[in-house]
C-alpha cells in the first residue's frame, strides 16, 4: 500500500516559514499533527510520500500521532537538530516506510538536457524542491524504485529585487501573462529533469517504479505526459519500457473511478494535481508485468470542511499494489 500526501506546510510551532504567514501556536501545532496521525492511521500505507514538510520533527510527531511503526521516517533538506534548522526557503520532500530503505537520493540539479532559459530569470537548471529517489526492498525481496515529487506549481513567478521583494506591477494582465509563463517553464523543465531521471532508472531494466506526488496539473497535461510519456506506447511498443501510467487508468477495480478522485479544490473547480504513477511492471496487461494495481482511493472529505491550516488543502491519494511471487499468485506487495 502505498500514498502521497501534501501536508500543508508542516513546521514546528513558532518557526517562521513564509513571509506573511503566522507562525504555527502550540495549539494549533497540536491540533495539525494530531489530525495528520488520524490521517496516516487510515490510510495505514507501508509507504507514504510527502510534500510541504518544513521540519522533519514535526513529521515524526504526526506520525507517532498515528499510533503506527514505522521503520524510516526521513525528511532530506528539512533535518532538526544541532546544526539544522529545517528547511530554508522552501518546504521539502520525504518518505515514511515499513520496508528496508537501501538508499535514499535528493535529486537538486538538473541533468543539462533539461535547463532551459526562463525570461528574466536565466537558465533554469535545479528543481525548486528536490524530488526524492528511494530504493526499498519488500518482505519478499523485490526491489522497488518510489519517487516523490513535488513540482512547481502554477502561481505566477514574479521577478524579485536582490531583497526578495517583487519588483514588478503584478497588476498589470501582461505582466501577471509573463509571470505564468514563467512558471509554466519551470514546470516543464522540473518535468523533463524527472523524465530523463525515470529514462536512467527503467531502460533495459525490470526495476518496478512508482513516482509520486503533487505535480500541480493534470494527468494528461503536457507536463505530466513529459514526466510518463504514456501517449508514446499507443504507437510504439518499445516505449512501455520507460513509459509511466496514471494508476486510475491501470487499476483492476474499475467500480473506483476518477468521478470523485480530485484532489484539490482551486477556485470551486476539482483537480486531480497528486498522483500515483507505475511503470510497466505494475500493468497488468504488459508483457513486462510482475503485479497490477488493484485498486486507488482517494481520501478528500476534508477539502469540504473549510478553509484550516491545521488540515490539508489536498486529498491524499492511496493505491494497493501487488507483485507476483515467483512461484505462487499475485499477492498484496
Amino acid at each position: 500500500m502505498v500514498a502521497t500526501c501534501n501536508v500543508l506546510n508542516l513546521a514546528l510551532p513558532g518557526r517562521h516559514f513564509y513571509e506573511g504567514q503566522l507562525p504555527y501556536s502550540q495549539n494549533e501545532y497540536d491540533r495539525k499533527v494530531d489530525w495528520l496521525g488520524n490521517r496516516f492511521r487510515a490510510l495505514n500505507a507501508d509507504v507514504l510520500a510527502l510534500q510541504e514538510v518544513w521540519d522533519e520533527d514535526a513529521l515524526r510527531t504526526a506520525v507517532a500521532r498515528s499510533g503506527l511503526q514505522y521503520g524510516v521516517v526521513t525528511v532530506p533538506g528539512a533535518e532538526n537538530g544541532p546544526g539544522y534548522a529545517g528547511a530554508q526557503g522552501t518546504p521539502r520532500v520525504g518518505i515514511v516506510t515499513r520496508l528496508k530503505v537501501e538508499s535514499l537520493e535528493s535529486i537538486t540539479d538538473f541533468s543539462p538536457a533539461a535547463a532551459v532559459q526562463v525570461p528574466g530569470l536565466g537558465l533554469h537548471t535545479r528543481f525548486e524542491r528536490a524530488p526524492l529517489v528511494a530504493t526499498l526492498r519488500m518482505k519478499h525481496g523485490q526491489p522497488l524504485c518510489v519517487i516523490t515529487a513535488h513540482l512547481k506549481s502554477k502561481r505566477p513567478k514574479f521577478l524579485e529585487d536582490a531583497n526578495g521583494k517583487i519588483n514588478e506591477d503584478t497588476d498589470d494582465p501582461a505582466v501577471q501573462a509573463l509571470a505564468s509563463l514563467r512558471s509554466l517553464i519551470m514546470r516543464a523543465s522540473e518535468a523533463l529533469a524527472l523524465r530523463l531521471k525515470v529514462v536512467e532508472l527503467l531502460h533495459r531494466t525490470h526495476l518496478p517504479l512508482v513516482l509520486m506526488g503533487d505535480l500541480n496539473d493534470s494527468p494528461h497535461s503536457v507536463t505530466t505526459q513529459l514526466i510518463a510519456a504514456t501517449s508514446q506506447t499507443a504507437y510504439d511498443k518499445g516505449a512501455r519500457d520507460t513509459a509511466l501510467y496514471s494508476a486510475w487508468d491501470v487499476q483492476g477495480e474499475f467500480a473506483l473511478r476518477r468521478d470523485v478522485a480530485y484532489s484539490h479544490i482551486h477556485q470551486g473547480f476539482p483537480e486531480v494535481l497528486d498522483q500515483v504513477l507505475v511503470s510497466e511492471e505494475f500493468v497488468a496487461t504488459s508483457r513486462g508485468a510482475i503485479g497490477d494495481v488493484r485498486r486507488v482511493e482517494v481520501f478528500n472529505d476534508h477539502l469540504f470542511e473549510g478553509r484550516d491550516r491545521s488540515h490539508s488543502d489536498h486529498g491524499f491519494v492511496r493505491a494497493l499494489l501487488r507483485l507476483r511471487l515467483p512461484d505462487g499468485p499475485a499477492s498484496a506487495a
